[in-house]
């Protein structure tokens, strides 16, 4: 584990930082798989009663994947690589036998976004803005299982419309469609609500709430039956438009689209 992502444990409770705020808590993939062995080591801690996920400096709770890693993308293959060891990230924190709780101030967007939706509980600060702002950004798209994630949120037209618009939720909008559970005014009362809210859970019946979690994700697994996205994501990932897009966005320049 590096420094960018932190563990610790205490009274039960354990807490995940992502620390990147100089970057917005972008993600890189070894933050990816760092996050990955942490959960799975909360997971199996009969120690640990609850999962908190956080982002370090206020600004953010993590902004997406560290785009600078896409310049090295050369086909749409690599797309399908990220976005299956991404899938495998989410799955592991869906599988998480705790209780997760994302605790969200400032940018949780792309895959911040994706980790928010498989946490089971997000309680936001105001300054909280929640989307995958991709069809402005990248010209990539979401793998079909994190577009079921969000959607069992959000419903599906307004995930499709988030995506499709570009936009950066606010945070009452947010927790109006579904996506947020609640919301406070700033982060000190996040962290209060967050931290009254895991010493609640750590009291209640484990396996009631593991057993619940285990049903909401065989759900959504069974949404996906005999479904293939490979055709989509080597399409975007393997544009032009994808690699100007990467280009653009770390260049601080907009990116022109030519649908090639």
């Amino acid at each position: 584990m590096s420094a960018d992502l932190l563990y610790e444990v205490r009274d039960g409770i354990a807490t995940i930082t992502f620390n990147r705020p100089q970057a917005r808590n972008a993600l890189t993939i070894e933050m990816y798989e760092s996050l990955d062995r942490v959960v799975k080591q909360a997971s199996s801690d009969a120690t640990v009663r609850v999962l908190v996920l956080r982002g370090a400096g206020g600004k953010a709770f993590a902004s997406g994947t560290e785009i600078s890693e896409f310049l090295e993308y050369k086909s749409g293959a690599d797309g399908i690589d990220y976005e299956r060891r991404l899938d495998r990230v989410l799955d592991t924190l869906e599988r998480c036998s705790k209780p997760v709780i994302a605790a969200i101030c400032g940018a949780c967007t792309g895959g911040g976004a994706l980790i928010a939706a498989v946490s089971d509980l997000r309680i936001a600060a105001r300054n909280a803005r929640v989307g995958v702002p991709v069809a402005r950004t990248l010209g990539n798209c979401l793998a079909l299982s994190s577009i079921v994630r969000v959607a069992s949120l959000m419903g599906l037209a307004r995930t499709q419309a988030m995506v499709i618009t570009a936009r950066l939720l606010e945070a009452e909008e947010a927790r109006a469609a579904g996506f947020l559970s609640e919301v406070v005014e700033d982060e000190a009362a996040m962290d209060a609500r967050v931290a009254a809210l895991a010493r609640e859970l750590a009291g209640h019946a484990p396996l009631t709430m593991s057993a619940t979690k285990e049903q909401a994700r065989r759900i959504k697994a069974a949404m996906l039956r005999d479904l293939s996205d490979d055709d989509l994501i080597n399409k975007t990932y393997g544009s032009e438009d994808f690699r100007q897009g990467v280009r653009a966005f770390v260049e601080k320049r907009a990116a022109k689209w030519t649908g090639k």
